[in-house]
């Protein structure tokens, strides 16, 4: 699993993925070096974080990380990438990112899925409008060309993609916890007063994560059975072999 910030944690997911009988291994990307290649690892599954998918200067290890995502594509090595980590797969796979012309989307929310998804092996299960959280400026504005569009929301449309047979993206996020939430209120106080009032309330989002786990958990599952080969991938083209 790739880390790419200290605030953005794997929170809820981990439990989910070992529970489901993953064995994670933590790479946080900011101060350890990105793996060269996905020899040895079922998965990959790339966290968000502060920065852009194209800050290199800044952030060199950027360029690694999407090398991986690319190649996880090629490899068909399942993937799911989350909020920066959607848009670093985006970009790895040629697509086009940028800073979100109708401004943050932050707080509690929904997603709508679109109807190629209910052919989807991770998709196909969860309601058509699932509970998400939402705290990103920047969008995946084109998607790449072989990906398959899965889920959009009134403010952007690119909220859920996969690219090739089993890497996802999810503009959204689903690992959270409260008290992560809080800590993302606490260092964008500008960006979390865009949501509606009322949304980071420790009682809201108690009952939103109650829901997200309803949700998203046996999402979590079924990714975990995808790494394995018990559940057939659902996507086009690729080339075939076995989480950081």
């Amino acid at each position: 699993m790739l880390q790419p910030d200290a605030h953005g944690p794997l929170g809820a997911l981990e439990d989910w993925l070992t529970a489901a009988g993953a064995e994670v291994h933590v790479v946080r990307v900011f101060e350890e070096p990105v793996p060269e290649t996905l020899d040895g690892y079922q998965g990959v599954v790339c966290l968000g974080g502060r920065m852009g998918a194209l800050d290199d200067l800044d952030f060199p290890w950027l360029a690694d990380v999407r090398k991986l995502l690319s190649q996880s594509v090629a490899r068909k090595v399942p993937a799911l990438a989350i909020c920066l980590g959607s848009q670093l797969l985006a970009a790895a796979t040629g697509g086009q990112v940028r800073r979100g012309p109708k401004g943050p989307e932050v707080g509690i929310s929904l997603v709508a899925k679109r109807d190629v998804s209910s052919r989807d092996p991770l998709f196909a299960d969860l309601p058509w409008t699932p509970d998400v959280i939402q705290f990103h400026g920047d969008e995946v504005h084109v998607l790449p060309p072989t990906a398959e569009h899965l889920a959009a929301s009134p403010k952007y449309d690119h909220q859920a993609f996969r690219v090739g047979e089993s890497a996802y993206g999810l503009q959204f996020h689903i690992e959270t916890t409260p008290e992560v939430v809080l800590g993302w209120v606490e260092h964008a106080p500008e960006m979390a007063a865009l949501a509606r009032p009322g949304s980071f309330t420790p009682e809201r989002l108690a009952e939103a994560h109650a829901d997200l786990a309803e949700v998203w958990q046996p999402f979590a599952e079924r990714f975990v059975r995808l790494t394995s080969g018990e559940l057939k991938p659902g996507g086009h083209g690729g080339i075939e072999l076995p989480l950081v």
